[in-house]
């Protein structure tokens, strides 16, 4: 795998929506009223208010025929997809990304096309381990910041955010099944008056509804891109075959 690839063929469905969708969301509200980020949290001044909003969505497609492995040539175990390098580009949404590269064996540093966050142009930069297994596949983002201006740098260290997606597969009524599982948590620092004298469940209910809303988008669309993958790299392998 090359340390570094471009891609714009695909709009992006991962990670980079659910920020736009959020900052777009915010930035309705106030703008400058919440600062968001994420990566370890660091809160410099004592008593400032931070919501806690989460969301998460579980999504079930059906695979197709021979996704069990069982079936002689031409039959892929889903897992094996996961733990090639394909699958790999797949749950990483390689083609919505401005560019990506692997830190490790198994965690890589994405870079996402810019966004609008009030009023800059940001780039959030994501640190995602994929870890492939033969009983399931868990991605985790274990740091996020935004590139940018110097002030928008400046508030990487006074936000939070954490994602996870575990992707398992099962047999149910002799049919191969996908579910994924999609949690994501943001923390929100809140410091701009009059919204700081408000009670943060004043914050986190309607930042709650966005998140939820996003998810709820999203990881349908997730799963159906997976499985399009999927499908389209078990062509390619029985192509190999002939």
């Amino acid at each position: 795998m090359d340390a570094a690839k471009y891609y714009s063929s695909r709009s992006p469905i991962h990670t980079h929506s659910i920020f736009q969708e959020l900052s777009t969301s915010t930035t309705r509200k106030s703008s400058g009223c919440f600062r968001l980020s994420s990566g370890k949290a660091d809160f410099p001044v004592s008593g400032v208010k931070r919501a806690n909003l989460t969301a998460r969505k579980k999504e079930r497609i059906k695979l197709p025929n021979g996704s069990d492995g069982v079936g002689g040539n031409g039959s892929y175990h889903i897992s094996e997809f996961f733990s090639h390098p394909s699958g790999i580009e797949a749950i990483l949404n390689s083609r919505a990304l401005q560019s990506y590269q692997p830190l490790d064996s198994n965690l890589y540093r994405c870079v996402l096309p810019q966004i609008q966050l009030f009023s800059f142009r940001v780039a959030p930069v994501l640190d995602l381990q994929v870890t492939p297994s033969s009983e399931d596949c868990v991605v985790e983002m274990l740091s996020c910041k935004f590139e940018g201006s110097e002030a928008v740098e400046r508030q990487n260290k006074r936000f939070s955010a954490s994602m996870r997606n575990h992707i398992t597969w099962d047999t149910i009524d002799t049919e191969q099944v996908l579910d994924v599982d999609v949690e994501l948590n943001i923390l929100l620092e809140i410091d701009t008056h009059p919204f700081a004298m408000l009670p943060i469940s004043a914050v986190e209910q309607p930042g709650n509804m966005v998140m939820k809303a996003v998810v709820d988008r999203m990881v349908p669309l997730l799963a159906q891109q997976l499985l399009q993958d999927y499908t389209e790299w078990i062509h390619q392998q029985n192509k190999c075959l002939k």
